[in-house]
């Protein structure tokens, strides 16, 4: 699946800690009712089998709505499972023997906190970056922070898209107007929500008005 900059709107990246005795897939399926544009299924935690076993079932909700499903961080589950591509951050591997690995045609996210790093990725292939965090985040121990100013420099250095992730929610997601990103991802914004359908759509709407400003 080739990836387009609106299929980047809001990219919900999943999360377990707020399951609450519901299942990753009913979550998921309210976030795409909801209006997410792109999901990514993040497990840091769980075996390959069982992993692989959740991915083909993401992948076939997601295959059902048409939005484009990346795996976080594991190239291994995301070749088997056939996923539209992966995302891999600064610390995973290098983005051109990833790129080698999955193929010319799926997509390849990559995280920057950096110009150079930013350059560097769409030099060895990536379809897209996740710049973050932001606005600083509890969902990743080891996010470094990103100035908005930062976040407009790598948008204007580099031709692919960029995403914006790290604390972003509909009270703060105004503040991007004018960085030039295609998107926000976030987790928590949807996940973490009581009515996950409801928030979503709030949360794109509010995208929708950050991206219209660029």
């Amino acid at each position: 699946m080739k990836c387009d900059k609106k299929d980047l709107i809001l990219y919900a990246v999943t999360d377990r800690t707020w399951l609450n005795g519901n299942s990753l897939y009913n979550q998921v399926e309210k976030a795409l009712q909801g209006g997410a544009t792109f999901i990514q299924l993040r497990e840091k935690d769980m075996d390959d089998e069982t992993f692989l076993k959740e991915a083909l079932e993401i992948k076939s909700l997601c295959k059902k709505y048409n939005v484009p499903f990346v795996i976080n961080d594991n190239v291994n589950v995301c070749i088997k499972s056939d996923a539209d591509g992966v995302h891999i951050g600064q610390k995973d591997m290098e983005a051109g023997f990833v790129r080698n690995l999955i193929g010319k045609d799926k997509i390849l996210g990559v995280s920057a906190q950096t110009v150079e790093q930013a350059v560097l990725a769409e030099k060895m292939g990536a379809t897209y970056l996740g710049v973050g965090a932001v606005f600083g985040t509890t969902s990743k121990d080891d996010a470094d922070d990103v100035s908005l100013n930062t976040l407009k420099e790598i948008c204007d250095a580099v031709s692919i898209p960029v995403v914006a992730i790290g604390g972003i929610g509909k009270g703060n997601v105004l503040k991007l107007k004018g960085t030039g990103i295609c998107g926000v991802a976030v987790i928590s914004a949807i996940f973490a929500a009581d009515d996950i359908e409801k928030a979503t759509k709030e949360l794109k709407k509010l995208t929708k008005q950050v991206i219209k400003s660029d």
